[in-house]
């Protein structure tokens, strides 16, 4: 399966998003190279969890997404994902959009709070689909 590769991006991307917590307020609204190291790594990050969404869902022959946000919902409906994290998941599928294209016009109170809130849902994102890979290695023969 191809979800090994992005899944080592999203491992260092979550470190790196980890770290960048540690910047302070001042510097991030100050800096201009900090806030685009952060937005690097938030974008890797969430693109990450993207790709791996979409390569489960061709592996496993799941219907095709029309957008990154549907990603996560077929892998909710499919029980891939718990219910609770596809509207997180999703926002994030949506933020990832507003960072790659409208990044000359961030709301950087908002870009700080994701910053701070939801790592968690990308880690989340990540043990569930660990551990989906361990149960479906352990039913084939």
């Amino acid at each position: 399966m191809r979800v090994l590769r992005p899944m080592q991006e999203l491992q260092d991307a979550l470190r790196d998003w980890e770290r960048y917590q540690r910047i302070p307020r001042e510097q991030f609204f100050s800096d201009r190279d900090t806030r685009n190291m952060v937005f690097y790594a938030m974008m890797l990050g969430i693109q990450s969890a993207i790709d791996i969404a979409t390569d489960l869902i061709a592996a496993e022959r799941l219907r095709r997404p029309a957008s990154y946000r549907e990603t996560f919902e077929i892998l909710g409906d499919e029980g891939i994902l718990p219910e609770s994290l596809v509207p997180d998941l999703s926002d994030l599928a949506g933020f990832r959009n507003v960072l790659v294209h409208i990044y000359w016009d961030l709301d950087l109170e908002q870009v700080y709070a994701i910053l701070h809130q939801d790592l968690g849902v990308l880690k989340a994102f990540r043990d569930a689909v660990q551990e989906h890979l361990r149960e479906r290695r352990s039913l084939d023969p």
